[in-house]
């Protein structure tokens, strides 16, 4: 079998010298969870139960409100949740376009939620507000959120997701002190033509938010990807989850593993004040195209060396041969440009979606037409060939 190994990082010896700036008294980081499909399916069953051993806590996208379309609940498995068992954050999504926020009717919506959501024998630990105000519009933002809290259960936490642009404001202390804790995102809160995110960013916000809050926070991460779509005029659409029907070019972004494993490094080496965990955004099913698979998030998060091995992958019956290449490390990895095979007496050949075929009398070449990854763990069938023999030993997996 041919291995081809496109990283390896090792993290071992900066986890070394960091340890011994290590503070005594940090407790170690916490590391969560945002589950952000509107629409669950049979796939949460698995990736729930996988993540439990890694992630402590869910952050489940709940409830959502945007100024056209009004107020929506994601469809989540409530029999899912609570046999998963972890606690439970539930996530209200305020759009950042909203005129205003009618304190009665988001207070309305909320304890409806609430009330639901243990009707069905859900225990809730915590309600997040997700809402991109503004800096003008703190002010109301911070008179909404203490109405809030003066209005949910004592027992129940209250959070907010919040924007690194609020460190610019003189509103952000009066803010902060209205809730239990604040989730700092620090991915995709620039124009996304410059990136996802900069781990060099997020950590010079952490410190900054270390400085001005005296409560827990958590830094929210990217595990995930997206494609920007061009538009007449204007910024490019951003496309995620949910695939848009639109023609034209796909620039993908991807979070980088390699970066956000670099940081958690330097985070649990020398945290932040007040830094309570991290939580990856987002869960990632087995279909998610744009999320990291969970063997290279849960690799991330325990601070493991990454590394990806492509090897190929040969299942013979009757001289036809199905060719693939499976990816036997923890770290997603690109499809190979080029594959290349030696054989003798062959009938047939041809190249699955993606590939395309060369042949010649003794070599097969596979090239890539289109970009593509192989999640850890996973495999990518490129061909098919009817021969009277491969030799693996003359063949190649090419970057």
């Amino acid at each position: 079998m041919v291995f081809f190994t496109r990283a390896i990082v090792s993290l071992m010896t900066l986890a070394l010298l960091s340890g011994c700036e290590q503070h005594d008294d940090a407790p170690p980081l916490d590391q969560q969870l945002y589950v952000w499909q509107r629409q669950w399916t049979p796939a949460h069953d698995t990736a729930l139960r996988d993540s439990r051993a890694d992630f402590s806590t869910l952050r489940v996208l709940a409830l959502q409100a945007f100024p056209q379309a009004g107020w929506g609940r994601a469809r989540i498995d409530p029999a899912l949740l609570k046999r998963d068992g972890r606690p439970l954050i539930a996530v209200v999504r305020l759009d950042g376009q909203l005129k205003s926020l009618d304190q009665d009717e988001v207070m309305g919506q909320i304890q409806q939620l609430i009330s639901d959501w243990q009707g069905q024998g859900l225990i809730l630990t915590g309600i997040e507000i997700d809402h991109d105000a503004g800096n003008a519009r703190l002010p109301a933002y911070r008179e909404f959120l203490a109405h809030l809290r003066s209005v949910l259960p004592t027992s129940m936490v209250m959070s907010i997701t919040a924007l690194p642009a609020w460190l610019d404001s003189p509103e952000l202390p009066a803010l902060l002190s209205t809730v239990d804790s604040s989730v700092l995102q620090v991915h995709a809160v620039s124009d996304p033509r410059r990136g996802l995110f900069d781990p060099d960013l997020a950590r010079q916000w952490a410190m900054a938010w270390s400085r001005i809050t005296s409560k827990p926070f958590f830094l929210a991460l990217p595990a995930y990807g997206v494609a920007l779509l061009p538009s007449v005029g204007g910024a490019p659409i951003v496309e995620s989850e949910v695939a848009i029907e639109r023609h034209g070019k796909r620039r993908e972004l991807l979070a980088d593993p390699l970066q956000l494993s670099e940081l958690a490094t330097r985070l649990r080496a020398d945290p932040p004040a007040h830094l309570a965990g991290l939580i990856w955004f987002r869960l990632p099913l087995a279909n998610d195209r744009r999320a990291w698979s969970l063997t290279t998030l849960r690799a991330v998060s325990r601070g493991e060396v990454l590394e990806s091995q492509l090897a190929l992958n040969l299942s013979e019956h009757e001289g036809l041969y199905d060719i693939a290449i499976t990816n036997v490390g923890n770290l997603d990895n690109t499809w190979p440009e080029r594959v290349t095979l030696g054989v003798q007496g062959c009938e047939g050949a041809d190249a699955l979606a993606g590939y395309t075929l060369q042949q010649e009398p003794n070599l097969l070449t596979f090239t890539r037409l289109r970009d593509g990854r192989i999640a850890a763990g996973g495999q990518r069938a490129i061909g098919w060939a009817r021969c009277a023999t491969i030799d693996q030993g003359a063949s190649n997996v090419h970057p």
